[in-house]
């Protein structure tokens, strides 16, 4: 799908994250992992379920989630300004694995936000108050702090070394919440739900209204989070089961209860950003190689096939959906390891994580919808995926979904295929053609001379080659493609060797645009 795109990131996230039906099973029990902490505290998710339930009885409350006119125009650096005092921190004191800090109201994160400590077999609010920050020189402390809640929260745990606590998750913002595992820096988030307005005037973002952080045991390695959600079309129960490590995985546990009909719900979103890779290099002036937080969308199907759809910065807003059933997995990746790939000092896309979606039980027929926004700066998530399934919500029914969310480096698939590391694209030597250099690596030894089937909607394909490449367990495949009248050109490549595929399939879709 594509429409011309003059809109800012914001209003497209209003105007076109789209078209996704929520796969559940009515009055069904939620979902279950087979190695889910138990659950000893004084509330229980199916408290918080029966709280979401009863809440989407009511009309949504516009209300609740007002945000303070005067914290809202607060700038960036002056939000900056405001600390949480490590001297504050919630279980500081108590020799745990885990410490909480609380994020103060303002600049974009106005909406309040109740938290919870459960601990002790009872339940309390943590109050606001100013003196658990500390306020910089572009900024006063709130003249009238009455009524304040926090913003959100992140947690820390000793991920790079035992005598330290880094942080390693952030709640923030709407449903959005990011984490890393041990040497990554944050890159893309994830985000608990996406709703467009059943009008079609712009999305609806849902927000988490209140959290329960659940007190771990001394010597515990995961936390429990209860939340609630709530929008003005869909209410919402959710437990996180945070594992922190050398990949974050955290287990994902959701009832819903629509108050309206809803069509166009996204299920396990994940967003990020990208700006241009070796592929678009030509259009930046840029000292870097690459400028992403992801390089592209990963899926496994349900039969088992694993695709790979590298990333692009279009011209025009592009919109595209992988048709599946029972998908295995899917995500936003991030393959390019080396700092050379980047050569940049100080955002360090190198070490930025990939996440890896994967359902708990069958999720049904649907599609991973990725959408891809145009940005000319790397301060825009411009990159937006995630499960659309078949099914529409409805009111007054209740919908169930669990997934393992992975923070890595790769995604933790047992799929024995050769894998992309880079896509290239330029003119061919004729200045004729479009000429695409795919790099494969971990290719099967049983595969030494694999066959590259390479196919295209459209157009014409030349001129393919494939042979080792002189670096160490490179493969690398290229081929012409002549477009001829046609603007969009949709393309697949797969290594073939003597008993079936010997790499991923690889997608890509060319615009003249």
């Amino acid at each position: 799908v594509l429409r011309k795109m003059d809109k800012t990131r914001r209003s497209f996230l209003h105007d076109f994250l789209f078209s996704v039906s929520m796969l559940a099973v009515a009055g069904s029990p939620t979902l279950g992992f087979a190695d889910t902490v138990a659950e000893t505290s004084a509330i229980k998710f199916e408290e918080v379920i029966g709280q979401a339930e009863a809440l989407s009885r009511d009309a949504f409350d516009a209300g609740a989630a007002k945000s303070r006119a005067d914290l809202a125009e607060l700038t960036y650096d002056q939000y900056r300004d405001i600390r949480f005092r490590r001297d504050r921190a919630v279980w500081r004191d108590a020799k745990l694995n885990f410490e909480i800090d609380l994020f103060h109201p303002g600049f974009r994160f106005t909406r309040p936000v109740e938290v919870d400590l459960v601990e002790d077999g009872a339940t309390k609010s943590v109050p606001f108050s100013t003196d658990l920050f500390d306020y910089g020189p572009r900024v006063e402390p709130p003249s009238d702090p009455s009524g304040l809640s926090f913003s959100g929260f992140r947690a820390r745990y000793p991920i790079n070394a035992p005598d330290r606590l880094d942080e390693f998750v952030v709640f923030q913002g709407a449903s959005y919440f990011r984490a890393v595992g041990a040497g990554q820096r944050y890159g893309l988030s994830a985000r608990g739900l996406v709703i467009n307005r059943p009008d079609g005037n712009g999305e609806e973002f849902p927000d988490f209204r209140k959290f329960w952080l659940i007190r771990p045991n001394p010597g515990d390695n995961s936390l429990i989070v209860l939340a609630l959600l709530d929008s003005p079309s869909t209410t919402g129960a959710y437990r996180f089961t945070l594992r922190p490590g050398e990949n974050t995985t955290i287990d994902v546990e959701l009832s819903l209860f629509p108050r309206v009909e809803v069509q166009k719900i996204g299920l396990a979103p994940l967003t990020s950003m990208f700006l241009f890779d070796a592929a678009q290099r030509f259009q930046y002036d840029d000292f870097r190689n690459a400028v992403h937080d992801s390089s592209g969308l990963q899926m496994l199907t349900g039969k088992g096939e694993r695709l790979i759809r590298p990333l692009a910065n279009p011209a025009l807003l592009q919109i595209s959906a992988f048709i599946d059933n029972n998908p295995r997995g899917f995500g936003l990746v991030q393959r390019a390891r080396d700092f050379a790939d980047y050569q940049d000092m100080d955002t360090r896309f190198d070490l930025r994580p990939s996440a890896w979606i994967e359902p708990v039980g069958e999720w049904g027929s649907g599609a991973v919808v990725l959408t891809e926004i145009p940005t000319d700066t790397q301060t825009n998530d411009n990159v937006v995926a995630y499960w659309r399934p078949d099914r529409d919500l409805k009111p007054n029914e209740r919908f169930d979904l669990a997934y393992r969310l992975y923070f890595c480096d790769t995604p933790p698939d047992d799929v024995p295929l050769a894998r992309v590391v880079a896509t290239r694209s330029g003119l061919s030597v004729d200045r004729q053609r479009r000429l695409f250099v795919i790099d494969f690596v971990d290719l099967p030894a049983e595969a030494l001379e694999p066959v590259a089937e390479v196919s295209a909607s459209t157009g014409v394909i030349m001129n393919v080659t494939a042979r080792p490449s002189p670096e160490e367990d490179l493969y690398r495949v290229s081929f012409e493609m002549d477009p001829g009248d046609e603007t969009l050109v949709e393309m697949r490549l797969v290594l073939v060797g003597p008993t079936g595929p010997s790499s991923e399939t690889w997608l890509y879709r060319w615009t003249s645009a």
